[in-house]
């Protein structure tokens, strides 16, 4: 048996779309306009634990990776979450979205609203970055592959059917798409080199499905927590 060769291997990572959470009934209920007030500030209460997850979890492979030209570029990821300068970045951007959907600040830092099933989702991706080697994290990343699909469709459909949250909360949407074509470039580089046998690409397809599975169950608990409107 012979490797996928990079082409092949890449279409094979790109089929997991088809499991991507922008397919979960409770997404698919937000990005229709089917959600309510209270189901739209439990998604991004819920979803801003896994906001500051993010650059822990890009430390963790950083902390885990040897390689300097990699770290070099890896750590842009941490400055797009956590900010410099006059930068906020993407945690800020995140917490002026849900004072946009009527949040006060604190509710959303002090973490009150997670739900415990998001949290321990959240912490397994967090435990397994840090605990795995740093090219399977990377690889775990890649769920980045589908996220500019998911933000356009945001910016584009929740001004008309949410007039009420103002444009200015959406910013975060909005630097994702370019952010997150970037961050791909990166990980689908790492990821297509060293994933270079047969044994190693079925382990990365995975890995993917393991993150697609958590971004999945999160979208479970909050369903089950503030429902679905059919």
């Amino acid at each position: 048996m012979t490797p996928w060769n990079h082409a092949e291997f890449e279409a094979k990572l790109r089929d997991k779309g088809a499991a991507y959470h922008i397919y979960h009934p409770f997404n698919v209920m937000l990005n229709t306009g089917q959600a309510n007030r209270e189901q739209i500030q439990g998604w991004v209460a819920n979803r801003y634990y896994y906001q500051i997850i993010i650059p822990v979890k890009d430390a963790a492979i950083m902390s885990n990776c040897p390689d300097r030209a990699i770290r070099r570029d890896w750590i842009q990821r941490i400055i797009d979450h956590d900010g410099r300068g006059d930068d906020a970045g993407g945690i800020e951007a995140w917490i002026r979205l849900g004072e946009a959907v009527g949040l006060a600040r604190e509710e959303i830092t002090d973490l009150r609203h997670v739900i415990p099933a998001v949290r321990f989702a959240c912490d397994a991706y967090l435990n397994f970055c840090r605990r795995q080697p740093w090219q399977e994290a990377v690889c775990s990343s890649l769920t980045e592959l589908f996220a500019p699909k998911i933000h356009k469709e945001r910016l584009a459909n929740w001004p008309e059917f949410y007039p009420w949250i103002e444009s200015t909360g959406l910013q975060y949407f909005r630097n994702r798409v370019t952010q997150a074509r970037r961050d791909v470039e990166q990980g689908l580089a790492v990821t297509l080199d060293y994933f270079d046998t047969p044994a190693l690409q079925a382990r990365a397809l995975d890995i993917l499905q393991f993150k697609l599975d958590i971004l999945w169950s999160m979208n479970d608990a909050m369903a089950l927590r503030y429902g679905v409107n059919k």
